[in-house]
């Protein structure tokens, strides 16, 4: 029996693969628990439709990313903070202090989580912070620490 699965399930497939399984595991396990339907004509229409919607959200999300990239490539956030000799700050700037002062400077907003910043910057300069934007996207952001 060829059905649609509509969940992942080990050794068979993921969701929305259309696999060919023995009839009893269909019709005493996958059908009566919701993992899989019957690959009918209107299933399988129903399942390129969504598809389709899944792909098209999937651009749509890419598009905005590459905007966002654009953005933060003109974008310089400048913190200021309390600093000791030789350009040690007082504490650390982290990427929660990052995200803060982009959203007041530049009304940009993106998660903390998303800033690559590999450890607290505790010196006063100029630094690149890489950004994930969506899986294939990936900016820059700059930022000035200053005293």
């Amino acid at each position: 029996m060829i059905v649609i699965l509509l969940k992942d399930i080990k050794g068979t497939g993921k969701a929305g693969d259309v696999v060919k399984v023995k009839d009893g595991y269909a019709r005493n396990l996958l059908i009566p628990q919701g993992l899989a339907e019957p690959a009918t004509e209107g299933n399988m229409k129903s399942l390129e439709k969504a598809r389709a919607l899944q792909e098209e959200k999937y651009n749509k999300d890419k598009e905005e990313a590459l905007l966002m990239k654009e953005k933060l490539a003109l974008a310089v956030v400048v913190i200021t903070t309390k600093g000791g000799e030789g350009g040690r700050l007082f504490g650390s700037i982290t990427s929660m202090d990052i995200q803060e002062e982009l959203k007041k400077q530049h009304n940009i907003l993106i998660d903390k989580k998303k800033m690559l910043l590999e450890a607290p910057i505790k010196q006063v300069g100029e630094y690149e912070i890489p950004v994930k934007l969506f899986p294939e996207v990936t900016g820059s952001l700059y930022v000035k620490v200053m005293v």
